[in-house]
């Protein structure tokens, strides 16, 4: 051994060492892995730049350190990167003749949670058709306050995500309530129901998703982190999994635009929240996370 040590110019001593650094980096990628494995079998897209954060206590506890970058390589080697992919379904129709209401969010600055909310609706496959999920998010937190699974595209399934979103309401300041122009909140039933809470009404003014892009946002992550491409068996299942879904997201899931906290944790924080997020050049059609 020590004349094959010398051949390649390194000593007995640092042969062994090498083996032993060797062995401890396999060990550690292997503890890494069922971490991460742990972590996604809950929140099962949840990208890299988020699992750098959720792995850091654990990390330290195992005695390990393991950068962003070395984190994506590994997870690129086992073929474990996040890939992204659009929604098809339109559930929005604005050619109707209600009342539309203007656009109160442009420069709009937030400091606490409740006082802007923002609404969506998404699609949600079943053996039994589409069910469609109505979603209300704290623009501030971004924590879903009110959400409901309905199997139309009738108003009642936004209002009743609206009644849920109203009854958690619990501070005093000004309320915003910001969605698309879409019917179901145009509806008398839902307009009535935002002024007997005092709730502003806002709309988009154009079609343009940007205009509405954290509500867009939300159900992304709810359907590419959680279960993406899963087709439940009825309405009842998906609606319980989807419930389930949501408390995960809302007290588990890390925000980089939130200083990696968590919805429920900047629900109760006022004044600016640190974002960690970057801006990164597009680089194909289907980027990984």
């Amino acid at each position: 051994m020590g004349n094959i040590c010398a051949l390649f110019g390194m000593s007995r001593q640092a042969f062994y060492d090498a083996q032993k650094q060797e062995q401890k980096t396999s060990i550690a990628q292997m503890i890494v892995l069922c971490l991460v494995r742990e972590i996604r079998s809950i929140m099962p897209m949840l990208g890299t730049r988020k699992l750098v954060q959720q792995l850091e206590t654990p990390l330290n506890e195992h005695g390990i350190k393991m950068g962003r970058d070395q984190l994506f390589e590994l997870l690129r080697f086992h073929g474990l990167l996040i890939r992204r992919r659009r929604r098809m379904v339109k559930t929005t129709d604005s050619h109707h003749w209600l009342k539309k209401y203007p656009n109160l969010t442009i420069g709009l600055d937030l400091n606490e949670a409740e006082q802007l909310w923002v609404s969506d609706i998404t699609y949600i496959r079943t053996l039994q058709g589409f069910s469609y999920l109505s979603l209300i998010t704290d623009a501030f937190s971004r924590k879903v306050v009110g959400h409901c699974l309905y199997p139309t595209l009738e108003a009642i399934g936004c209002l009743e995500a609206l009644v849920m979103a109203l009854q958690t309401r619990n501070k005093e300041c000004k309320l915003i309530h910001h969605s698309d122009r879409g019917i179901q909140y145009c509806s008398a039933a839902y307009v009535e129901k935002l002024n007997d809470h005092n709730v502003g009404i806002s709309m988009t003014q154009s079609g343009s998703p940007y205009e509405n892009a954290l509500a867009e946002r939300m159900n992304g992550i709810l359907k590419n982190e959680f279960y993406p491409r899963r087709i439940y068996q009825n309405h009842k299942e998906a609606k319980k999994v989807i419930s389930s879904n949501i408390e995960i997201y809302n007290k588990k899931r890390p925000h980089a635009s939130l200083d990696y906290l968590t919805p429920d944790v900047a629900h109760g924080i006022t004044g600016p929240i640190n974002k960690k997020w970057k801006t990164y050049p597009k680089r194909n059609k289907n980027p990984i996370s």
